[in-house]
């Protein structure tokens, strides 16, 4: 059996937009690494501010460090006051294996919250071997990955709230049976009654 590719313009595609006017932020920031966490959350700060976003709708809350952000992120999603949720830390590689567990915790943490909530979560925090790289993801070489979260945050709020307008596919089927319902009940009571005669 041969499968042939669809052409992505012959598919209609739900897509969030980068468009951030009226939404509202939270920022979970580790202060552990401030000089990396920094540069991100200023990134941040201005991916949002780009996008749409008015300063009195981003809430930065720090926390001590990275094994903290998803509990804080998860407080802030439940409060429902929020579009998403942007989660900064760094995290450097040492000698021992307490660096992969954290990672391991962080990155699950902020995954769960994100499910459980249902509020987007975006992805900041880094995960580095070397300062040097960090620096170079906070804004050198690699760009900064405050900035990208920051767009994710705001493509995936706006993702959400499109997917929360459309119909969904039990509301389709139900008003369907609905408008049959009506319509088999009207066509009865229009229809001309046999009168019986009498004996």
């Amino acid at each position: 059996m041969k499968i042939e590719s669809v052409p992505a313009a012959a598919v209609s595609a739900l897509e969030g937009k980068l468009d951030a006017s009226g939404m509202r932020f939270a920022i979970v920031v580790a202060r552990f690494n401030a000089f990396i966490t920094e540069r991100l959350l200023l990134s941040a700060c201005d991916g949002l501010l780009r996008t749409g976003t008015e300063k009195k709708d981003i809430d930065v809350v720090r926390v001590p460090g990275a094994f903290e952000v998803p509990s804080a992120a998860r407080t802030l999603a439940s409060t429902g006051k929020y579009d998403a949720i942007l989660c900064i830390g760094c995290l450097l590689r040492g000698d021992t294996a307490h660096y992969d567990v954290i990672v391991n915790e962080v990155t699950r943490g902020i995954g769960q919250s994100a499910q459980e909530t249902g509020v987007p979560h975006a992805f900041g925090v880094l995960t580095c071997d070397t300062l040097e790289q960090a620096i170079d993801r906070a804004g050198l070489k690699m760009g900064n990955k405050g900035f990208e979260a920051a767009l994710a945050a705001v493509e995936m709020a706006s993702l959400k709230a499109a997917v929360s307008r459309q119909p969904s596919a039990v509301s389709k089927t139900a008003v369907s049976r609905q408008r049959s319902a009506v319509s088999k009940r009207t066509r009865r009571s229009s229809a001309p009654r046999k009168s019986r005669k009498k004996q």
